[in-house]
């Protein structure tokens, strides 16, 4: 559900809610894992993804149990958990695909900070879009799939299987997740899905000299642009902390402005309902910058210009919703 609190203004379901749902996809990812290294699929680069993710998780988890655990505490875990990840496994962003940055990158130290702030922001935004029953998780299960089949493509064994674990264990809290919500990720779950996230796009662009990091940027789009997006309304347009949560991401927008329901209907199956019925809207806006970025993972000309035309398409979505202009055919009824 929501990152920062199971009440108030980011809280769209009825009743409290264990949010302890990391802890059974940890357990899901590492027993995958562990199935793929006595395959002999895997090695030793599996335990060190997973003890670099630790901290990341932990922090996340400690938030969940004890409502103490500020924004910036979780990214600077989230931060060290990248550090581990670049000593460990050397998931270091060797370039970023745009002149001028590459070169600077060259130097390691330059290379090792882009590398820890874009991991923690890739973590924070999967938080974020962490919103309603469903959501993050089927975002991220696309977005995994479309990590392995490239994985698959370049033949990068390892990466194939951390994506095919993630995949499983996702699945496995997404039945009990969708569409009643009865676990939630929580701020554990949804860190561990972050992080696990950046970590294969770094790996897959240090790995494959040849893949453009546009494709990681684009496989990633949704998350990434509702993270960089709320910054810039937060910050330049209220004038607001961009650590103080709203109401106003997209995705609560589309709840409020395209799911329709009985007036005055309060019942929790009614709004547990309401709930599921806005993830599908957001997976299908999600598809629309993973599905480019499966076809054209060869030519970084296509996937900048996909990239271009999902941000407008996001800030199009956001402003008709906005300002109420959206198509009576978008919005649906739901409820008694």
């Amino acid at each position: 559900m929501s990152a920062d609190s199971i009440v108030g203004i980011q809280k769209f379901h009825a009743g409290n809610v264990p949010r302890v749902g990391g802890v059974g996809l940890l357990f899901g990812l590492a027993g995958a894992l562990a199935w793929s290294a006595w395959r002999d699929l895997v090695r030793n680069e599996a335990a060190w993804l997973l003890l670099a993710a630790l901290p990341a998780f932990g922090a996340g988890l400690a938030e969940d149990v004890t409502k103490r655990v500020g924004v910036m505490t979780r990214l600077l875990a989230t931060m060290a958990a990248a550090g581990l990840g670049a000593w460990l496994l050397d998931a270091q962003l060797p370039r970023v695909g745009v002149p001028g940055v590459d070169d600077v990158l060259a130097w390691a130290p330059a290379g090792f900070v882009m590398t820890l702030v874009a991991v923690a922001g890739v973590a924070n935004a999967v938080n974020i879009i962490d919103g309603f029953n469903g959501l993050a998780a089927a975002v991220s299960i696309l977005m995994f799939t479309a990590f392995g089949y490239v994985a698959w493509s370049l033949g990068d064994v390892f990466i194939f299987q951390v994506c095919l674990a993630m995949i499983g264990a996702l699945l496995g809290f997404f039945v009990w997740n969708y569409p009643r919500g009865l676990v939630f990720l929580g701020d554990g779950g949804a860190y561990l899905v972050g992080f696990m996230l950046a970590e294969v796009a770094v790996l897959l662009v240090v790995r494959h000299p040849g893949l453009s990091p546009w494709f990681c940027l684009l496989v990633c789009g949704y998350p990434i642009t509702e993270t960089v997006f709320s910054i810039y309304r937060k910050r330049f347009l209220r004038g607001t902390s961009p650590g103080v949560p709203d109401a106003l991401h997209l995705h609560m927008l589309v709840y409020r402005r395209l799911v329709r329901w009985a007036a005055g209907s309060e019942a929790a199956r009614d709004i547990t309902a309401r709930n599921s019925a806005t993830s599908p809207y957001l997976w299908g806006l999600a598809s629309l910058s993973i599905a480019p970025a499966v076809l054209f993972w060869r030519s970084e000309p296509l996937l900048v210009g996909s990239a271009v035309v999902f941000v407008c398409c996001y800030v199009l979505v956001y402003a008709r919703l906005v300002h109420f202009r959206t198509p009576r055919w978008l919005r649906r009824r739901v409820g008694r």
